[in-house]
């Protein structure tokens, strides 16, 4: 068992940190706990209302700004936007085995906005970052396979659980390539994943109370997952902890799925190098966004 990283909350004033999907969840506590230590955090959001209602119950400086990673017009226009140096950028925001939908530009929804969504904003912002890029992945990552060759699931028939996993995989994958390019480029920026385990979110279920799928998630979910504040540890640590480039970081207990966290297992898929290179050259073309000139 790897055993855990001993890490604090450090004093972040004068540090500027933009987190998506931060309206609730795991963001949400990140970026409570960040703004407490004296960071001014940007809460990147779909929903404004229920951005502006949580940045509400936040210490500190915050504000709150329109982003729907699942349409790249929307990225283009908050990048655009957002011309300010910051120093931490936590891709946190995502959806969780819905039916099949897809994005505004016709991305499978999951693979659209999970990966990239935050591809495009990451290369977009990343001349303005001074720090670091966390990306939040999951131990769903093991269950998913990157399917070149159907990425959008057009051609067989969907399984919400297989999309997500790919979708994470994706995460890893794009982190390695990333930091890889950030190195190649003698940035002083890292890119680090982490994942929550088994956290008791608004990604587990639906709003469906009659089908029994989701009445038996949500009982699952309330006897076994930690709670939001914990899921949110690792999340924490990859951002202010002294990691090197490419960690990962998630929780050190049972299988992964709850405990104070430390650096985690990945699968092997996760780690392959041409695959990472290939999925950068795919996102490229998906999404028309290039890694830029540092």
């Amino acid at each position: 068992m790897t055993s855990p990283i001993d890490f604090g909350i450090p004093d972040l004033t004068g540090r500027t940190v933009l987190i998506t999907g931060a309206n609730g969840g795991l963001g949400r506590v990140t970026a409570r706990v960040l703004a407490g230590r004296g960071a001014h955090v940007i809460l990147a959001v779909r929903n404004r209302a229920k951005g502006e209602a949580a940045a509400k119950t936040m210490p500190g400086s915050t504000e709150v700004r329109d982003l729907d990673l699942a349409d790249l017009s929307s990225v283009h226009d908050f990048a655009a936007d957002f011309t300010d140096p910051f120093d931490l950028l936590i891709n946190n925001a995502g959806i969780m085995i819905p039916p099949l939908y897809r994005t505004a530009d016709g991305f499978e929804s999951q693979f659209g906005t999970n990966h990239l969504g935050h591809f495009a904003l990451t290369n977009l912002l990343l001349p303005q970052v001074r720090e670091r890029i966390v990306t939040v992945a999951s131990i769903a990552h093991r269950f998913g396979t990157i399917e070149f060759d159907d990425l959008q699931w057009t051609g067989r028939s969907y399984r919400p659980m297989a999309a997500y996993g790919q979708s994470k995989l994706a995460n890893l994958l794009f982190t390695a390539e990333l930091q890889r390019r950030l190195e190649e480029s003698s940035s002083p920026v890292t890119a680090v994943a982490a994942h929550p385990g088994y956290a008791a979110t608004n990604l587990f279920g639906s709003d469906d109370e009659h089908r029994l799928s989701d009445r038996i998630n949500r009982t699952f979910t309330r006897v076994f997952a930690q709670r939001e504040q914990d899921g949110a540890r690792p999340i924490l640590c990859a951002a202010v902890a002294d990691l090197p480039g490419g960690s990962y970081i998630g929780p050190t207990g049972p299988f992964e799925t709850r405990g104070k966290p430390g650096f985690a297992s990945r699968s092997t898929k996760s780690t392959d190098t041409e695959v990472a290179r290939r999925l950068w050259a795919v996102s490229e073309e998906l999404t028309g966004v290039t890694f830029p000139e540092l």
